[in-house]
């Protein structure tokens, strides 16, 4: 195994990678910036050693700094986590460079995943179903422009380079492609550094489903089940569930077997996530993406398998086997998580970071929260909103969702604005209790929840 680990990361999952390595006996060197000199994983870490100043181009993102802090510590393994450079392929051959074991997969299989246009080559390659659109990169608008009429409007226009929804523009016919395309262009090359595009078509009302995968360096490759993830604004995931509940047992079947094919197309060893979209009528899948990375949402998958998959990254890393075979697998209840932001839904969901002047997590069984906050502690301005990760398994989906309304309940933050209410909200609406909501949801709910959420307050404050 491991010695010593670089945790290249901030927040919860910084934590999280930490409390899995102290578990296997591998000291932690924690990296923060000045902004986080108090954050609770810094004050956990075997070591901590603070990267640079607040920006996280100048600590989080600087690899030179990262490398030099992970060589003078004795390190002989640098964990991403999610976000920053964790799916960097640049970074993961540096790494490997300087004698460091990146816990992930390699630079090439990064930059083949992280590719959009070349993932969907290789997809269509390897018998996996894609969205029609273009064959690879479109390198002008009438180009673009061509391409979306032979395969019909509506299309998106996609960052090559993306996730995290950035670099994606919808357009439902010629005149709002010319403007799409400069604003896709350029919201690829501000967060990714790469203004590629490729044109997709647009499904309709679809399903996010997406599975996670595993892989070793011996060959083994499995998937650990699916997630449904439509619960999305703007692209960003609100809500996720696990097992997904539209999907037959033939349905899954197939769409693991394809995620299994997708993770040996791009020579995966690590743990991942393959995403695929799902027609309306769930009888349908595409081929979206491969996130080369642990998700947001891993936390979920753990519970109804019983698998620690940042434990599983940690083996796949020091170059033993997957701790279990694909017959192995069992899929048991099941499990929902709910992303608490720091943002304020009535305010168009302004990020609304500040100090913690109270929080009370809920507990009882089956209840777990994967967070970085602590009473008296500030949630920084410069990175991302989430403030927790609030999960819950139970033995049907039904319990589940009674559990969840229930922690929420019982979930405290005082201080700032998060969008926990909105979540509540959402687990009372008929579509969501009936499992058939599709991306469309918020679009289509936004207004009534809020105005209901509203009108809530308003009574409460007249007593």
């Amino acid at each position: 195994m491991l010695k010593r680990v670089l945790i290249a990361n901030r927040g919860e999952i910084a934590l999280r990678i930490l409390r899995a390595c102290r578990e296997a006996d591998i000291e932690t060197v924690a990296v923060y910036s000045q902004a986080d000199g108090e954050a609770l994983y810094v004050q956990l870490a075997n070591r901590a050693v603070c990267i640079g100043p607040a920006p996280a181009a100048q600590s989080y993102l600087n690899q030179t700094a990262l490398l030099t802090v992970a060589k003078a510590t004795g390190c002989d393994g640098v964990h991403p986590g999610y976000g920053f450079l964790s799916e960097n392929g640049d970074f993961a051959d540096r790494c490997g460079q300087e004698g460091l074991t990146f816990i992930g997969p390699s630079g090439d299989t990064i930059r083949k995943a992280g590719s959009k246009s070349v993932a969907r080559r290789l997809m269509q390659q390897a018998g996996i179903p894609i969205t029609p659109g273009s064959d690879g990169p479109v390198t002008s608008e009438a180009e673009a422009l061509a391409v979306a009429a032979q395969v019909g409007f509506p299309v998106l226009l996609k960052a090559s380079a993306g996730g995290g929804g950035r670099g994606i523009r919808r357009c439902d016919d010629s005149g709002q492609l010319h403007s799409a395309y400069a604003q896709a262009k350029a919201e690829a090359m501000a967060c990714f550094g790469d203004d590629t595009l490729y044109v997709e078509k647009l499904v309709l009302g679809p399903k996010h489903i997406e599975f996670q995968i595993a892989a070793d360096c011996h060959g083994n490759v499995i998937h650990l089940g699916d997630r449904d993830c439509s619960i999305q604004r703007r692209n960003q995931k609100l809500i996720e569930e696990a097992p997904a509940w539209c999907l037959s047992a033939k349905l899954r079947e197939q769409m693991g077997e394809a995620a299994v094919a997708a993770a040996r197309a791009v020579n995966y060893e690590g743990v991942g996530t393959v995403e695929f979209l799902l027609d309306r009528d769930a009888e349908r899948f595409y081929f979206m993406e491969i996130n080369t990375r642990i998700q947001v949402e891993h936390g979920i998958t753990e519970l109804i398998t019983g698998v620690d998959l940042v434990r599983e990254q940690l083996r796949i890393a020091s170059g033993l086997p997957l701790s279990l075979s694909q017959e192995q697998v069992c899929l048991s209840g099941h499990a929902i998580e709910c992303r608490i932001n720091a943002e304020d839904p009535q305010q168009d969901f302004r990020p609304t970071p500040g100090k913690v002047e109270f929080l009370h997590f809920p507990g009882g069984y089956g209840v777990r929260v994967d967070s970085g906050l602590y009473n008296g502690c500030t949630l920084s301005p410069f990175y991302d909103s989430l403030a927790a990760k609030l999960m819950v398994h139970a033995p049907t989906r039904l319990e589940a969702v009674r559990q969840m309304r229930r922690s929420l309940e019982e979930f405290t933050l005082e201080g700032f604005p998060t969008n926990g209410e909105l979540s509540y909200q959402i687990l009372y609406h008929p579509t969501f209790i009936r499992g058939n909501y599709t991306t469309a949801f918020l679009d289509e709910n936004l207004p009534r929840l809020l105005d209901f959420s509203r009108r809530l307050n308003q009574e409460e404050e007249k007593g």
